[in-house]
């Protein structure tokens, strides 16, 4: 490896994500419309991670973000405005607000209203009144319901009964009933059930082995066996094992090197994997693994909530979650 990707380059994927937001005139800006708040969302954690936060205006973040508010819906926020609210857009919009200490600016009731909502008589969620089911729209809500105070409200054992529907005979967990094991949906239902304080529903030693055995040649982890590395599952994998802790199971020295392999070094951000095009979602997912590995110079990030530990620990939702311990910055 070439000494300019053997260390991660703070201050040009600050520059980066900085730069996200003046490409407005090209034709890409307006084909991710549709992922915008999260995007947004992507973005600030990634900087709130490298300790960059205000390379964003605040105050235009904020005025985006309550633009995309769906009176309609009924209290939910959409990824752009005059989208359809989903609940992932949502949870995107809540995390950004309370990142930026402006959650006063929500009706909660009406939001907390919305996503209960979409709770199906089975216990899982549906992302907007369309109707499409998932666990990732499971833990979308509990996420959210938990940041906003609110999780008192939601039907907690019908919710855990199907996440353990989700689960299959190798310890891991699908996106509906049924479904193959996927590094993704075991985050999700993972965090889900942390979330809840019913993580006796794991068979922890079984999933463990699962999430190390994503770990290929190359240092970098993939999704599913037999499939590629991607960076983006440095957080997806890590998350879990981290709540599990069974981080010191993957050599992390290898992963490091492979998420800081994909970076460009002349334009900023990271790839899914070495040679490709950097997006916002491989940045933040990138930098979100090296911080839960203890990379020098990050902030430390919460594994369950997907947010700074700091902002988690302030408002006392912050479970003692690690992974390796914290090194020298």
């Amino acid at each position: 490896m070439s000494a300019s990707t053997s260390t991660l380059l703070i201050p040009l994927h600050a520059k980066y994500v900085q730069s996200l937001g003046e490409s407005k005139d090209d034709l890409m800006y307006h084909l991710t419309a549709h992922l915008r708040m999260n995007a947004i969302y992507w973005g600030l954690t990634a900087l709130c991670t490298m300790n960059h936060k205000d390379a964003l205006n605040r105050e235009e973040m904020i005025e985006f973000v309550m633009s995309c508010w769906d009176d309609e819906a009924g209290g939910g926020f959409g990824a752009h405005p005059d989208h359809d609210a989903h609940i992932h857009s949502t949870l995107s919009a809540i995390q950004i607000l309370i990142m930026q200490d402006a959650l006063d600016r929500v009706d909660v009731d009406r939001v907390v209203k919305f996503i209960l909502s979409l709770q199906q008589p089975s216990g899982v969620f549906a992302g907007d009144q369309w109707g499409e089911i998932d666990t990732r729209f499971l833990y979308c809500a509990v996420n959210a319901l938990s940041l906003l105070g609110r999780l008192h409200e939601l039907d907690v054992e019908k919710t855990v009964g199907y996440v353990r529907q989700c689960r299959n005979f190798d310890g891991g967990f699908g996106a509906v009933a049924g479904a193959e094991s996927h590094a993704a949906m075991v985050f999700v239902c993972t965090a889900t059930l942390a979330i809840l304080d019913r993580l006796d529903e794991i068979d922890q030693e079984m999933l463990g082995w699962w999430l190390a055995e994503r770990q290929v040649p190359s240092g970098g982890l993939n999704g599913r066996p037999e499939k590629l590395e991607d960076v983006c599952y440095s957080f997806w994998v890590l998350s879990a094992m981290a709540i599990l802790k069974k981080v010191p199971w993957i050599d992390s020295d290898k992963l490091i090197a492979f998420i800081l392999s994909a970076q460009d070094t002349d334009h900023g951000g990271i790839a899914d994997r070495p040679g490709n095009q950097a997006d916002v979602f491989h940045t933040h997912f990138g930098i979100a693994g090296l911080s839960l590995l203890g990379y020098p110079g990050l902030a430390d990030l919460d594994p369950v909530y997907c947010m700074p530990a700091r902002v988690i620990e302030r408002m006392g939702l912050r479970k003692g979650w690690e992974g390796l311990p914290r090194k020298a910055s």
